[in-house]
């Protein structure tokens, strides 16, 4: 097993510290699973809001990226780390406030890409965005390290 799973679910349980786009966005890592990574976010305008009394399109993204990077990393193997390499996002509606549940999922994994898609949803489970990504996964290299 790789060792990014267990140190994600230590993210899950507390035992290691959030990133910092966690405490930034405000969201929580409540689950993580092989394929498969669930995180949380209490929007609200005064810490999200665009101009036009929306939550920010741009959470939205940074919401999907997050749960869809750690789906795509609890799959990886010991030594790899993986990059984002193409993000898209629809918006079904507008956010102005409340739970929102991210859901990001493996779809594929091949060779060196993953693909993978995050559904977000609010507190009566409607679809508000869909995303989707591609993610570069390589063996991690040492500093300064030249591809061959």
């Amino acid at each position: 097993m790789s060792e990014t799973l267990p140190f994600l679910r230590r993210l899950v349980s507390g035992e290691a510290p959030l990133p910092a786009i966690a405490h930034t966005l405000g969201f929580r890592i409540c689950a993580v699973d092989v394929g498969e990574a669930r995180l949380e976010l209490d929007a609200d305008l005064a810490r999200h809001g665009n101009p036009l009394g929306h939550v920010h399109g741009g959470v939205l993204a940074d919401l999907a990226d997050a749960a869809m990077g750690m789906a795509c990393a609890s799959t990886l193997a010991t030594g790899h780390s993986f990059i984002t390499i193409e993000l898209k996002m629809s918006f079904m509606s507008v956010v102005r406030a409340g739970r929102l549940r991210a859901v990001g999922r493996v779809v594929r994994s091949g060779r060196t890409i993953t693909h993978v898609e995050c559904d977000i949803l609010d507190a009566a489970d409607a679809l508000v965005a869909r995303a989707s990504s591609s993610c570069l996964c390589q063996p991690i290299r040492a500093p300064g390290a030249r591809e061959s």
